[in-house]
């Protein structure tokens, strides 16, 4: 929670975040290159309170033998939206959540945020 000129802005810890949600099904093609991405991802920020709006791309093989099903990914992201989390720890946890899920170690999170004083951010986690 944040207070600015009288305001409060609360928001969830990062425990609301709800890996919970992300489902997976059987996929057996561990070279096949998949790539999802959003332009409707936000978080908030901690600092500011104010909401973190911005690209979201997983890249992944599916070396697991997992697929990630994209309506529980989509529920998933959403509970981001009201967690103050700053921007690398978002990514961070993004990828750590859905390493755990997928099993694979051929995974890559960027999140691309939209300008916010002037400052463009770009956060990229894991590798291919």
């Amino acid at each position: 929670m944040i207070e600015a000129e009288g305001k409060i802005f609360p928001w969830d810890s990062p425990e609301k975040i709800r890996a919970d949600f992300l489902e997976t099904f059987d996929f057996d093609s561990p070279r096949q290159y998949i790539k999802t991405e959003t332009r409707e991802f936000i978080a908030a920020c901690p600092f500011s309170g104010l909401p973190d709006v911005g690209r979201l791309i997983i890249e992944y093989y599916p070396e697991g033998g997992r697929c990630i099903e994209l309506k529980s990914l989509k529920y998933y992201t959403v509970s981001f939206k009201n967690v103050g989390l700053f921007q690398e720890g978002v990514t961070k946890r993004i990828y750590d959540d859905l390493k755990a899920v997928l099993k694979t170690e051929r995974l890559k999170v960027t999140t691309i945020y939209n300008t916010r004083g002037g400052f463009d951010t770009t956060c990229m986690e894991g590798n291919l």
